[in-house]
């Protein structure tokens, strides 16, 4: 699901698996061919079939014991492979705690939200569309962290962009009924957590003695972390109800199979392929693709203020992408 943050890194992109962005500006390519087209197309709709499998998982369990079991097992699998590839390693304290703090926060309080604001009935779309706000605060606020002058452009986009969420959202709030109003503001709270994260890669990152960790490695500290976390909501909070019906257990395993693994490995076979910033522009597909699938999935219907609101969102992220030109003095062009 949706980032989507810095996390995980490699040469060209740092990466978290729900979307934390952090991408260098470079020149792109304006043509793909067919197979990685498909790439992209398989990559989207698994990185965002993730909002649909938690409405599933939802009905046979809370948020927090849904992600506690789908966390769970994708560190046992990592660990498993880690050892089978030995590849596992202990990177000391200082290592391990930064990527499991990426992780509680990018993984942990990021999906948290998501899903206790679909557990409010918060439409998939919309959960979706307020997510979408992430890569804009982190490109907005990443100034603070590289000590570099942030462009006037990502802040204009970013408010551009909270507009368009508060277009929707407040046009679906009622406002006498509490639920719908926590429902609806606490996705905010992803957005918030996945920039922190992306912010706390970023700074780790740009530290000169900072020893870049394998993706495999990274993920597994980070999906630990999420786990051990987890525990507590789920346990003390939810008892950890949970029904083990059939269709629970059908999107464990498309969850954790599909889009925890399947498509972060679609992913960076996008990034071998493709430039990391045409990459990272794939989960701006994001909020469309999730409201079709929702409305094919469970009939959802879109407000006139959603398709505005989507709108403008995107008119956001375009003014982020444009820039500015500079003429010379005396110049009338």
């Amino acid at each position: 699901m949706a980032g989507q943050p810095d996390a995980l890194q490699s040469e060209e992109m740092s990466v978290s698996l729900h979307g934390a962005l952090s991408i260098p500006k470079t020149e792109v390519s304006l043509t793909m061919d067919r197979s990685t087209v498909f790439l992209a197309l398989v990559f989207v709709l698994l990185w965002n079939s993730g909002f649909i499998g938690a409405e599933y998982g939802l009905s046979h369990a809370g948020p927090f014991a849904l992600l506690l079991w789908r966390y769970l097992a994708l560190t046992l699998i990592l660990f498993i492979v880690l050892l089978l590839r030995k590849r596992f390693r202990w990177t000391g304290w200082p290592s391990a705690a930064t990527n499991m703090s990426v992780g509680i926060l990018a993984h942990g309080v990021w999906l948290s939200c998501v899903l206790l604001a679909q557990d409010q009935n918060v439409p998939v779309g919309i959960v979706a569309l307020v997510v979408a706000l992430q890569p804009l605060a982190t490109g907005a606020f990443s100034g603070m962290v590289t000590g570099e002058r942030t462009p006037l452009q990502s802040w204009i986009g970013l408010l551009v962009g909270f507009g368009g969420v508060a277009l929707t959202v407040l046009s679906r709030i009622d406002f006498s009924d509490s639920g719908s109003v926590f429902g609806y503001l606490i996705p905010l709270g992803s957005v918030m957590a996945i920039t922190a994260a992306s912010l706390i890669q970023r700074k780790t990152e740009l530290k000169q003695d900072h020893k870049q960790l394998p993706v495999d490695l990274s993920l597994f500290y980070q999906s630990l972390g999420t786990a051990v976390v987890l525990v507590i909501p789920a346990v003390f909070i939810e008892n950890l109800e949970t029904q083990w019906a059939a269709e629970f257990i059908y999107t464990m395993l498309w969850l954790i199979f599909a889009v925890s693994l399947g498509a972060y490995a679609f992913m960076w076979m996008l990034i071998k392929r493709i430039d990391a910033t045409r990459v990272a522009s794939l989960f701006y597909l994001g909020p469309p693709v999730t409201m079709l699938m929702a409305w094919i999935a469970f009939g959802d219907t879109l407000l006139l203020m959603d398709i505005i609101g989507l709108v403008v969102v995107l008119t956001g992220v375009l003014l982020t992408h444009i820039k500015l030109r500079k003429f010379p003095a005396g110049s009338t062009k």
